[in-house]
């Protein structure tokens, strides 16, 4: 079987700093190739995945310039993709919800994974579309849509990049976009009510610069807040590692966190506000704990006493790669075998 996967071409497969589509493309794409499947991946000139690899584009555009160039560059990307993946693959793979409209003029098997937060007119679109199998990346996700062919897969991490760290040091972690979705504001009154230094990695991105003016910069001090910028994976590793507990007050429906993921992975708790995908990542208790206030939050990194193996034990058992790669390919096969049912009885 061979598999097309579509990414969007603005950030490379996997992403040099942010992007966490692009990451988990690149994982699943890895996965599945070491499964036995052929892949082939659409993305840009960039991208370094080990796998076959086609473009259009040579180069990465980050951060994205919402205007009709980019608009334009999404479209062809989309439809130069998918006129080629028709010629070569026996499934494809989307991961954005423009691509859909292409599906008019390709006759195989697709599987959307829907990687963004509920938004009602990108519902009106997945209707349109009601042979696609849509891939949820949670539960809470999945509720709020209402497409017939459905189910969620959690993501996935490969274990191998992460490494497990038993020795803390007295600080907070927080990784994530500088966005007041994210709550990074809230993490640095978490620490300061706490105690705890706290260091902040993330992306500022043009939309939020003036959030991060207002709310974040004027606590940082270098000392106390830290704030450290883009982290790539080995920063990543000893970022998250080495702190006491990660931070994640977030003040949206999250539709995953992967980051809480990666967190667990190393061996160090999440502590978080509750909301969308968070109490199916976070087992409360066993892996961190999910919590209703920001007092509350500050109340348990004083109360942290957790196995870092354990952690980690925990996301092997729940959030492995090869645990997500065999949902995936399952469903390839299922989609595959229906449409080939399809077409025997037409």
């Amino acid at each position: 079987m061979r598999i097309g996967l579509i990414a969007p071409p603005f950030i490379s497969v996997p992403p040099k700093d942010y992007g966490g589509t692009e990451l988990f493309i690149a994982q699943l794409a890895e996965g599945l190739q070491k499964r036995g499947l052929e892949v082939v991946v659409y993305t840009n000139g960039e991208s370094t995945v080990g796998v076959e690899k086609r473009w259009l584009y040579p180069t990465a555009q980050w951060p994205i310039k919402v205007d009709s160039h980019s608009f334009l560059k999404d479209a062809e990307h989309s439809a130069w993709a998918m006129q080629d993946a028709a010629s070569c693959c026996d499934l494809l793979h989307l991961h954005a919800a423009p691509v859909l409209a292409c599906l008019r003029f390709v006759d195989l098997p697709a599987v959307c994974t829907l990687h963004g937060p509920h938004d009602p007119k990108m519902s009106e679109t997945y209707a349109r579309y009601p042979q696609v199998n849509y891939v949820c990346i949670s539960d809470s996700q999945c509720r709020q849509e209402s497409m017939p062919r459905m189910r969620t897969i959690h993501h996935g991490i490969d274990l191998a990049s992460y490494e497990l760290c038993t020795h803390k040091q007295q600080y907070l972690s927080f990784i994530g976009r500088i966005a007041p979705i994210k709550g990074v504001h809230l993490a640095i009154d978490v620490a300061k009510r706490a105690g705890i230094p706290l260091k902040i990695a993330g992306d500022v991105q043009p939309a939020y610069r003036d959030y991060f003016e207002a709310k974040v910069k004027p606590e940082i001090d270098g000392q106390f807040i830290e704030y450290i910028g883009l982290a790539d994976l080995h920063a990543k590793n000893e970022l998250l590692g080495n702190s006491l507990a990660m931070l994640f007050p977030i003040q949206w429906n999250e539709p995953f966190g992967l980051v809480m993921v990666e967190a667990m992975a190393c061996g160090t708790p999440v502590l978080a506000l509750g909301g969308g995908s968070v109490v199916e990542v976070v087992k409360d208790g066993v892996s961190g704990y999910v919590c209703r206030s920001v007092r509350e939050l500050a109340k348990r990194v004083t109360q942290l006493n957790f196995d870092p193996a354990a952690l980690r034990r925990y996301v092997e058992g729940n959030f492995s790669l090869e645990l997500m790669v065999g949902k995936y390919a399952d469903l390839y096969a299922e989609a595959v075998a229906e449409s080939q049912r399809q077409r025997g009885a037409a």
